[in-house]
């Protein structure tokens, strides 16, 4: 699987995610592992970073 079809799924994650409850690097992680891309939780966060998408914690609405 090809990088830049893991960083348009973990786009389409944060796209699609509740804004009171965003996906934490972890949480989209396992939700990779579960459909069967091997990946990290570091290397997540460094396709996340790259893309311009903040953590979850600078994502969350109120």
């Amino acid at each position: 699987v090809s990088s830049e079809s893991i960083k348009k799924t973990i786009k389409d994650m944060v796209s699609s995610e509740d804004a009171l409850k965003p996906l934490s690097d972890q949480k989209i992680t396992d939700k990779l592992n579960k459909n069967g891309i091997n990946i990290s939780r570091r290397t997540v966060a460094k396709y996340r970073e790259e893309m311009g998408i903040q953590p979850a914690s600078k994502r969350k609405r109120f």
